[in-house]
């Protein structure tokens, strides 16, 4: 039996890796840019919102990051309705990346292009987390390819991730009615966004690995040669 014979098929290596890099970035944001921001100020100071890290120091981070996300949504290849939904997300990302937030900056150096971007960047990251969600309650949740449902613990798992992510955007849209002091001592949408990467990061490295195990040769025998266990036909 040839030993090689017993790793995954490539294809299913690489969409593992691609949902294992989509969700590790997603994982690893939020604590990189608060701890990298505290570090670079030597203040313990968090900021009112995940994208006005944009305009500290952890500009490049937060931009190479969400660009690194796009990228592996866009090259993100499973199936149709995945395809075209992460191909969605990928440009979303990229635009979030692109258009920085007005938030955080002083008012008197806002001008109508600064609030255009900021704009465009909301309705970029509305549209990410929505998608993200979908991928989550709804993709995450089919049958594979071949027909076989995900473990219920894992539906469970995906849908409690999916629904964290439109809890934390209905909180974080609920805040914006709140006062402007309320809201800069709180900061609600830097929790909100906070909880919502982390949920998705979660289940895009769990669905990686249960693409990996999925696509493992039952029980380590190879698919191609049959099993001995098997009774001979007549």
């Amino acid at each position: 039996m040839n030993p090689g014979s017993h790793k995954p098929p490539q294809d299913a290596l690489t969409v593992r890796h691609l949902r294992l890099g989509v969700g590790s970035v997603g994982l690893a944001l939020p604590v990189v840019l608060v701890v990298g921001h505290i570090a670079a100020t030597r203040r313990p100071t968090l900021l009112d919102s995940l994208s006005g890290y944009y305009h500290s120091e952890m500009r490049d981070v937060f931009v190479g990051s969400m660009c690194a996300v796009g990228v592996f949504l866009i090259g993100y290849r499973y199936r149709r309705p995945e395809d075209l939904l992460g191909t969605v997300a990928g440009v979303l990302a990229i635009t979030v990346a692109l258009f920085p937030t007005a938030t955080g900056v002083p008012a008197a150096t806002v001008d109508g292009l600064d609030r255009t971007a900021g704009l465009v960047h909301q309705i970029a990251a509305a549209g990410l987390f929505a998608l993200l969600a979908i991928f989550c309650l709804v993709l995450f949740v089919r049958p594979d390819p071949a027909g076989v449902p995900p473990r219920r613990s894992a539906v469970v798992f995906y849908r409690v991730c999916g629904g964290l992510i439109v809890l934390a955007i209905a909180i974080a849209l609920a805040s914006t009615q709140l006062p402007d002091d309320v809201r800069h001592t709180v900061k609600p949408v830097l929790w909100c966004e906070t909880l919502a990467v982390f949920a998705f990061g979660a289940a895009w490295v769990a669905k990686s690995d249960a693409l990996l195990r999925a696509a493992e040769p039952l029980n380590g025998l190879d698919v191609t040669e049959p099993d001995p266990r098997s009774p001979t036909p007549a």
